[in-house]
């Protein structure tokens, strides 16, 4: 069955990774970019591909509202959306809340209420959650949160963690949007590999997880058949990474376990 996939943040790295792989799919893909000078690497990603490459040009940034995001949705009409989006640290707070937070909590819940988008997936970090998680060693947590969230990313973890609550939520009550919740450990520019998907033994691991892992991963999961809302952490591993997808869908493995609001 073929999907229209909206792709937020277009022109980043792992969006650019996973579009080729999305038309691969003969999919149709609508990536959405800031600037028009970002047009021909985008549509040279289509080139000799199947699927369908669209390419809007709208900044991410200027979503300040539920119904903006729903004037794209209702634009665009995707089935299925993938966020990787990300002010990236530049612009400094308000522009990461701006964007990491407030415009993907627009985004989502403007997708709740269209029954005919029914997946949406979101990538964020491994490290974003309100507590270590259970099957983690003790004191992992306790160092990485005050070092990282607490320090040289609080503000990004700040925006992650409330856009990932959201979605989870949202998409627990929705009866039509399954919410998927990507979160890779440290991105690196290595070529794919194996991965350890779900609940991964550690918080991270050297050198932590390629950008190429991720997009194969997101395309996998958004192709999956029978997923449901979760949260999927993903590393360095020993599984390819279909055999990772099909076991944590499967399995119906959800790493928010252990999180306040989580509840199985």
């Amino acid at each position: 069955m073929s999907h229209h996939v909206l792709l937020l943040g277009g022109h980043g790295l792992i969006a650019q990774l996973l579009t080729p792989l999305l038309l691969k799919r003969s999919w149709t893909v609508t990536s959405v970019i800031r600037a028009q000078d970002q047009v021909p690497t985008i549509e040279q990603l289509g080139s000799g591909l199947p699927g369908k490459l669209n390419v809007l040009v709208s900044s991410i940034e200027d979503v300040v509202s539920q119904d903006h995001a729903l004037k794209i949705l209702n634009d665009v009409k995707p089935d299925y959306i993938a966020w990787s989006a990300g002010a990236g640290g530049k612009g400094g707070p308000e522009r990461t809340f701006k964007v990491d937070r407030d415009a993907a909590i627009h985004f989502i819940n403007a997708a709740a209420t269209i029954p005919t988008i029914t997946r949406f997936l979101l990538i964020s970090y491994l490290g974003s959650r309100r507590a270590g998680a259970p099957w983690w060693p003790a004191g992992e947590w306790d160092e990485y949160h005050e070092k990282v969230n607490n320090g040289v990313l609080a503000n990004y973890y700040k925006a992650k963690i409330a856009a990932d609550e959201v979605l989870y939520n949202v998409s627990k009550k929705s009866s039509t949007l399954v919410g998927i919740d990507l979160r890779p450990g440290t991105l690196t520019h290595d070529p794919a590999g194996k991965v350890i998907l779900g609940k991964t033994e550690h918080l991270g691991s050297k050198p932590g997880v390629s950008r190429e892992s991720v997009a194969q991963t997101a395309s996998a999961l958004l192709a999956a058949e029978g997923v449901k809302n979760t949260w999927l952490d993903l590393l360095d591993g020993n599984d390819e990474i279909e055999t990772a997808v099909k076991k944590a869908v499967q399995d119906g493995v959800d790493a928010a376990e252990g999180e306040p609001f989580y509840k199985a």
